[in-house]
């Protein structure tokens, strides 16, 4: 059997494209984050890490916190970025109301919520609400 020679490639050319080979199966953020885990796990420097995986010397501190903590889970979650919503810490009570009362219009449960929760929503936003809790009115 022939040996077929390996091509010599500096460091940073090598985790590239274990990232952009990664990245066809999985958001590029994540992609980078297995990469920082790897890296830290072989003890690479953190200035190494940073310039290895483009992250900041912040977020590879707290990689390795959640590492030593043991809360590897959270690692590999992508955030939905973006605002909170409104209703996020009262949905649950909002689908219980609105099970357990009639309410025949989105706008009586726009009013319902402003009143009890003191959450002003338009009758849209009560509509997509409606529609994640999968309730219908």
């Amino acid at each position: 059997m022939q040996k077929v020679g390996i091509k010599t490639m500096n460091r940073n050319d090598t985790i590239m494209d274990v990232i952009n080979f990664l990245g066809m199966f999985m958001p590029e953020t994540l992609a980078k984050r297995i990469v920082c885990i790897i890296l830290i796990a072989m003890d690479v420097p953190n200035e190494q890490v940073v310039k290895l995986t483009g992250f900041c010397d912040k977020t590879v501190k707290k990689v390795q916190k959640k590492l030593s903590e043991g809360n590897t889970i959270d690692l590999f979650k992508i955030s939905g970025g973006g605002r909170k919503r409104k209703t996020a810490d009262v949905e649950a009570a909002i689908a219980d109301e609105i099970n357990n009362n009639q309410y025949h219009s989105r706008q009586q449960i726009a009013d319902m919520i402003f009143e009890k929760h003191g959450i002003k929503l338009s009758v849209s936003a009560v509509g997509e609400l409606l529609k994640k809790t999968a309730l219908n009115v």
